[in-house]
């Protein structure tokens, strides 16, 4: 299983079965702010999952190492010239995980998309 689907399994998107074909099945959207202040809520660190990817992976319970991140920024398409700037890189995978969510049923506020 790749990093981002473990991330989309944790957060129960894309889970659902598809609905039989003579059946409109409604867009399932999960509330991904609330999950994941849920899971931060019980977490012994306090973890600012909002700006941080490492602590978005915390409060997942995935490995937030350097390797498991530049893992994930590979498989997500990270340009190049990020991956050699750890901060870089951790910025535009932070972003780049919220808007992947998102696309994938994620009901992420706007004001973490920008």
């Amino acid at each position: 299983m790749s990093l981002f689907s473990s991330i989309l399994a944790k957060l129960g998107i894309g889970s659902a079965e598809a609905a039989p074909a003579t059946q409109a099945a409604p867009i399932s959207t999960v509330d991904v702010v609330a999950k994941l202040e849920g899971m931060a809520a019980t977490h012994a660190e306090k973890l600012n999952w909002k700006t941080s990817i490492v602590d978005l992976l915390k409060v997942l319970a995935l490995d937030s190492s350097l390797a498991a991140r530049k893992e994930l920024a590979t498989e997500l398409g990270c340009p190049v010239d990020k991956m050699g700037d750890s901060a870089h890189m951790n910025v535009w995978l932070h972003q780049t995980v919220l808007k992947k969510l998102a696309e994938n049923g994620g009901n992420i506020p706007k004001e973490l998309l920008d």
